[in-house]
C-alpha cells in the first residue's frame, strides 16, 4: 500500500508534456489529491497524443489548462501570473528533452512555460525520455543550467524504455514523485518579507588615464546571486554593481552601477541606514592611482613609478556605524593563512559573518559558476561548505540570514 504524504490544503501544479511516461503522471495526480493537495494540472499540445484533458481533470478535480487563451472566441485569458504565485510547487512530469530546452532558454511559446517564468514557488522536473537523448551533452548542459536556477532534478531511472532500449530515461515512479514533492513543501526555503538588503557585486575600476585601470577579474556572479536570492525570498533589494556585462533577471532589484571604489562607498552610504542586512561580495579595489592623468600616458623609455593610494574601506565604514537591527556579512578572498586572516577581517570591521574563498580551490573564486566557501561567524564557529553552484551558496547565505540575523 502506498505511504500518502500529507499535502493537505497545498497547492500543486502538475504540467505534462508529450511524453509517454503521460500516463504514469494520472497516477501520480490521484495521489497528490489523496494526500490532501489542490491540484491544477497544465498540458501542451502534444501531451494530448498520449492522455486525455478528461481524464486529467477527472482525477485533479480541476479543469485543464492547455492554453494562453480559452474559449470559441479565445477571449478567456488564463493567467499564468496568478497561478505561479498561487502553487506552492510546481513540478513538470513527464519533462521531455523539448521541455528542459525551453526552460533553460526561456522559449515561452506555451501556457506551462509562461507558468514555469512566473513561479515564485519551487520547480520540480521528472525528466523521461530514450537514453541517447538523455546521455547527449546537451540534454546535461541543460540539466545543469536547471540546477544552476534551483529547479530540483529528479532523476531520471534505469530500465527498459519505449524504444525497446534498456538504459536511463525512464520517469520516476509516481510514489517517487510523491516523496519529492512532499520533502519540497514540507522544507520550504527561507522567506525574508519587509527586509531591505544591501548587496554589492563585481569589480571596481581605478582610472590611471583616459584608456587604462587598475582592476581584477571579478565577474560579479556571487553577488548577482545573492541579490537575486533574496529577491526571490521576498525581500527589498538595492545591488550597488560595479562594471562589467552581466545584470540581474529581475527589474524589481534596485540596481545602482559604480565603476570606483568611491563611487561605490558613496552608494552604499546612502541606502545603508534604511537597511538591515549588508551582503559586500564586490571585489573592491584597495588602491587607486594617485594621480589620474587627463591624457593617454605616453610610452617612454625609462619605467614608470606608480604611485597608489588605499581607496574607502566600504564595509569596515559601514561595520562601524552598525546597529544592534543590522546584520553584516562580508566576502574574503585568501592565498595563505585562509581562517585567520578571514577572521582578522571579520573582527576588524565588525561582520556578523565573513564567507571564505581560497583561490587554491579548483572551480572556485572569479569568474566560475561554483564557489566552495567557508561560513566564518562572529561567535567563532567556522563550517567549510562543499563545492556548489553560487547560486546554491547564495542560499546558504540567505538561509544564515534567516537563522540568525535580528530581523
Amino acid at each position: 500500500m502506498v505511504r500518502l504524504a500529507d499535502l493537505k490544503n497545498k497547492k500543486i501544479i502538475v504540467g505534462i508534456t508529450g511524453g509517454i511516461a503521460a500516463y504514469k503522471t494520472l497516477s501520480f495526480i490521484r495521489l497528490l489529491v489523496r494526500s490532501g493537495a489542490q491540484v491544477r494540472v497544465i498540458m501542451t499540445r502534444s501531451a494530448k497524443a498520449f492522455i486525455t484533458p478528461l481524464s486529467a481533470a477527472t482525477l485533479s478535480k480541476n479543469p485543464v489548462l492547455q492554453e494562453l487563451t480559452s474559449g470559441e472566441d479565445e477571449s478567456a485569458w488564463n493567467n499564468h501570473v496568478e497561478l505561479g504565485l498561487w502553487a506552492d510547487a510546481m513540478i513538470i512530469a513527464p519533462a521531455t528533452a523539448n521541455t528542459l530546452s525551453k526552460m533553460v532558454h526561456g522559449h515561452c511559446d506555451n501556457l506551462m512555460i509562461a507558468t514555469y517564468l512566473s513561479a515564485r514557488c519551487p520547480v520540480l522536473v521528472a525528466p523521461a525520455m530514450d537514453m541517447d537523448m538523455w546521455e547527449h551533452p546537451s540534454t546535461q548542459r541543460n540539466l545543469q543550467q536547471l540546477k544552476q536556477d534551483l529547479v530540483h532534478i529528479i532523476p531520471a531511472k534505469h530500465g527498459e524504455l519505449a524504444s525497446g532500449l534498456t538504459g536511463t530515461g525512464r520517469m520516476a515512479e509516481p510514489e517517487e514523485l510523491l516523496v519529492a514533492i512532499e520533502e519540497t513543501v514540507t522544507t520550504p526555503l527561507p522567506v525574508i518579507e519587509k527586509l531591505h538588503v544591501l548587496v554589492t557585486a563585481g569589480p571596481t575600476y581605478e582610472a590611471l588615464d583616459p584608456v587604462r585601470f587598475i582592476g581584477n577579474w571579478s565577474s560579479g556572479k556571487m553577488g548577482i546571486a545573492i541579490a537575486e536570492q533574496f529577491y526571490l525570498r521576498g525581500a527589498k533589494v538595492t545591488l550597488v554593481q560595479g562594471p562589467g556585462p552581466l545584470s540581474v533577471r529581475f527589474s524589481g532589484i534596485d540596481t545602482i552601477r559604480v565603476t570606483s571604489a568611491n563611487e561605490m562607498h558613496d552608494a552604499c552610504q546612502k541606502v545603508w541606514t534604511e537597511c538591515q542586512v549588508g551582503v559586500f561580495a564586490a571585489a573592491v579595489a584597495d588602491y587607486k592611482p594617485r594621480q589620474y592623468h587627463k591624457e593617454k600616458i605616453a610610452k617612454k623609455e625609462s619605467d614608470f613609478i606608480l604611485e597608489l593610494d588605499r581607496t574607502p574601506d566600504i564595509a569596515a565604514g559601514l561595520g562601524g556605524t552598525k546597529t544592534s537591527q543590522q546584520f553584516i556579512i562580508g566576502f574574503a578572498m585568501e592565498t595563505e593563512n585562509e581562517i585567520n586572516n578571514a577572521q582578522r577581517k571579520l573582527n576588524k570591521k565588525n561582520m556578523d559573518l565573513i564567507v571564505l574563498n581560497s583561490l587554491r580551490d579548483e572551480r572556485s573564486g572569479f569568474g566560475t559558476d561554483t564557489n566552495k566557501v567557508t561560513f566564518i561567524s562572529k561567535q567563532g564557529h567556522v563550517e567549510a561548505k562543499k563545492l556548489k553552484t553560487k547560486v546554491e551558496v547564495a542560499n546558504d547565505i540567505v538561509t544564515y540570514v534567516s537563522n540568525n540575523a535580528p530581523i
